[in-house]
């Protein structure tokens, strides 16, 4: 019986918010072990209270931790832990180091072949890019596979995406939607920003959904990061209702936690494929995403109630971060999602609960699959 538990995952926002049914999964089937999560500095908030988790490691990637000496000084303060088990949830570089030598008395998870040989038992991670179409799974139901095969769980307790919001946190989010909106107002999110150019949808598309959801009475919320901040005003730019007082921009300006709290009070989100499309999932908010270089089967929203749109782009999915095609063949996967579609399955989302927030909709457990709806 395992008694100290590390889990590594140092990567994105999406990628941790996939991490956090293998949490709870631990915690069921260990319910007296200390769970450390080791995380980048910056995604802590999300985590940090975490019903599963008894700590929160954070690595400052970027600052104090980066360089080869710092990983060292960092691994050596890992192995002074004396973790019976480690699970490495981040198949780069520098999670397979930390890994390795972390000196935990079982290390199993994903790996780069160079630190294979300090593993007890490396898992293929069947999300990646390299992995044969016929044996692709969810990133999800990967992590899930590590806990069952490698540390020999006897449960699994996918309870979908999950984030426990900080109290200070949900009170700011609270404060804010109370200053912003009126009583009662039918909120749309929209993140238009992702990590690559080939993820995002136009911007004059969003543009046109949200002059027609504002004449139908909603209000709407630009959310995104401040590197988002040009794109959300490219795109209010292009739309005929941008002077309405039922255009609200956070954009840049909350944290991912107050964003979050934003999230579970708005009656729909229409994302890219980023992120903040996980966050949603976990906030219980129905969404509808266009997802074009992005790869379906791995990445989907991990919720059975949202809608995934894709066209049938023979290079579909590419992984390549800027569109190569020339001319009207550029960003084709994202062009030939038109407006219409995209409304129309938003439409049928909001009817389903006569727009109702997030926190409103029924939990539905074990309904995880998402729409995807091929054009």
């Amino acid at each position: 019986m395992y008694k100290n538990i590390l889990v590594i995952n140092t990567m994105h926002i999406g990628d941790l918010m996939l991490v956090t049914p293998a949490l709870r999964t631990l915690r069921t089937n260990y319910p007296e072990a200390h769970i450390a999560l080791l995380t980048d500095k910056p995604l802590g908030d999300l985590v940090r209270c975490n019903e599963n988790l008894d700590e929160c490691i954070l690595i400052d990637k970027h600052g104090k931790d980066k360089g080869l000496l710092a990983l060292v000084r960092f691994i050596r303060k890992i192995r002074a832990r004396h973790f019976d088990l480690v699970i490495n949830f981040h198949r780069n570089e520098r999670a397979s180091a930390i890994a390795a030598f972390s000196g935990g008395k079982r290390i199993v998870g994903y790996s780069q072949p160079g630190f294979k040989r300090f593993f007890d038992k490396v898992m293929p991670n069947l999300a990646m890019a390299d992995t044969p179409p016929e044996l692709v799974k969810h990133q999800v139901l990967c992590h899930l596979d590590v806990l069952k095969e490698a540390v020999g769980v006897k449960r699994i307790d996918d309870r979908g995406l999950e984030m426990m919001l900080p109290p200070e946190e949900e009170a700011k989010a609270a404060a804010l939607w109370q200053q912003e909106f009126a009583p009662g107002a039918k909120v749309i999110a929209f993140n238009i920003g992702a990590s690559w150019q080939t993820k995002r949808w136009l911007d004059s598309y969003f543009a046109a959904c949200a002059d027609r959801f504002i004449r139908e009475g909603y209000d709407i919320a630009f959310m995104g990061g401040p590197t988002d901040v040009p794109l959300v005003e490219q795109c209010r730019a292009q739309m005929e209702e941008k002077a309405s007082s039922h255009v609200h921009v956070f954009t840049g300006k909350v944290s991912l936690t107050v964003l979050a709290g934003l999230l579970r009070r708005c009656s729909l989100f229409l994302t890219t494929d980023s992120g903040p499309m996980h966050v949603g999932v976990a906030m219980n908010v129905p969404i509808v995403t266009m997802f074009g270089a992005s790869p379906v089967p791995t990445f989907y929203p991990y919720d059975g109630k949202d809608v995934l749109i894709k066209t049938p782009e023979k290079c579909h999915p590419c992984g390549i971060h800027e569109c190569p095609r020339k001319g009207q063949d550029n960003m084709a996967c994202m062009k030939n999602i038109p407006v219409d579609t995209v409304m129309k399955y938003a439409e049928e989302l909001l009817a389903a609960h006569d727009g109702a927030p997030a926190y409103e909709w029924p939990p539905h457990p074990g309904d995880y699959k998402c729409r995807v709806i091929e054009l």
